[in-house]
C-alpha cells in the first residue's frame, strides 16, 4: 500500500502561481506543446543536484531540452542484458525516437556523488562499498576515472579532476551505444562534455583536441 500524502502548502502555492501567470500568459504555445509533441533540438544529461539547473543555464524554453538526471551525471556502458537501465533509456528515445542534434553530459563543481566515489574509491567510505549501496554500485562506473586521478596529492584538487573524470567515463561510455555511433557517424548526432562552477557561474568544455578542459 502506498503512503502518498498531499502536496506540501509551498508548492501547491507556486502551482496556483504559475497557473496564473506563466501558464495563462502562454497558453496557446502549451496546448501547441501538448498537441504537437515535443521535439528537443538537444539531451543533457546532468547531475540530480538541486542547484545544477540547465534550463536557466542555457535560456532554455519548455520542450527545447530532453533532460535526463541521475547521480553525478554518469553514463553507464551499454548492456543488452535485459534489465532495467532508466539512463541508456532515456538516451535510447533521444537518439533513437526524437532524434536530437546534440547530446550534452555536463558534470559539475561540489558535486556530492563524485565526492562519495574518491572517499569510496580512497577506503573511506565502507557503505558505499556494500553490495546494498546503490549510490555505491552506481559510482562503480567511475572508478576508472578515479584511478586516472589518483595521483593528485591535493584532495580537493583530486575531487575536482574526478568530477572533470565523470563526464569524459560518460562520454567513453556513450561511444559504446551502437546506435550512438551510428547517428554520429551519420551526422545527425553531436556529443559535448561540460563542466559547471556553480559559484563562479563558468564553464568549461572539453577539447578532444588539447584533451582538455576551455572556459567558454
Amino acid at each position: 500500500m502506498h503512503r502518498a500524502r498531499p502536496l506540501p502548502s509551498y508548492l501547491i502555492q507556486r502551482y496556483k502561481g504559475w497557473k496564473a501567470t506563466s501558464y495563462a500568459e502562454n497558453e496557446a504555445w502549451y496546448r501547441l506543446l501538448a498537441d504537437d509533441g515535443q521535439h528537443p533540438r538537444a539531451m543533457i544529461i546532468s547531475c540530480c543536484d538541486s542547484r545544477v539547473h540547465v534550463t536557466s543555464v542555457f535560456g532554455a524554453d519548455q520542450g527545447e531540452f530532453f533532460i535526463h538526471r541521475n547521480i553525478a551525471n554518469l553514463v553507464p556502458p551499454y548492456e543488452s542484458n535485459g534489465g532495467q537501465h532508466g539512463t541508456s533509456a532515456a538516451i535510447e528515445y533521444a537518439v533513437k525516437s526524437l532524434r536530437v542534434a546534440h547530446l550534452v553530459v555536463m558534470g559539475h563543481s561540489n558535486c556530492g556523488g563524485v565526492s562519495g566515489c574518491a572517499d569510496m574509491c580512497a577506503g573511506l567510505s565502507p557503505e558505499l562499498e556494500d553490495k546494498s549501496s546503490f549510490i555505491g554500485r552506481w559510482m562503480d562506473i567511475l572508478r576508472p576515472g578515479y584511478e586516472r586521478v589518483s595521483h593528485i596529492e591535493d584532495p580537493a584538487e583530486r575531487t575536482r579532476a574526478l568530477e572533470k573524470e565523470s563526464v569524459l567515463i560518460s562520454l567513453e561510455n556513450l561511444a559504446t551505444f551502437p546506435f550512438v555511433s551510428e547517428a554520429i557517424e551519420a551526422g545527425r548526432l553531436t556529443v559535448h562534455g561540460v563542466w559547471l562552477d556553480i559559484g563562479a557561474g563558468t564553464i568549461e568544455q572539453y577539447s578532444p583536441e588539447s584533451k582538455s578542459y576551455v572556459p567558454i
